[in-house]
């Protein structure tokens, strides 16, 4: 899905536990470059989904379910929190996704 921000179009998705199966192509390319790290945890003998790392230039962000990926045009991607993200985005018209 795309989202708009003054004045940028980004590509952005919300995380959740079904990450590596609903995610678009630019963030599970960055999974396989090893760039971001999706977070599991064993709860009752099953595997759970809980976040995301992200290795970036500023640093290494922590992710959870429910928040932001956002891959900015300069092809840095970063994480929002779901308040900010709703308050500075909106999704752009047209957008099929």
């Amino acid at each position: 899905m795309k989202y708009q921000r003054k004045p940028a179009v980004v590509e952005a998705f919300r995380f959740d536990a079904d990450a590596e199966i609903m995610a678009p192509e630019w963030f599970m390319k960055e999974v396989d470059r090893e760039n971001i790290f999706i977070d599991r945890c064993v709860r009752d003998g099953a595997i759970h989904v809980y976040g995301c790392t992200v290795y970036a230039k500023p640093g290494k962000m922590k992710a959870k379910i429910g928040d932001y990926i956002i891959l900015e045009p300069s092809g840095e991607i970063r994480i929002c929190k779901e308040k900010e993200f709703r308050k500075e985005y909106e999704r752009v018209q047209g957008d099929g996704a």
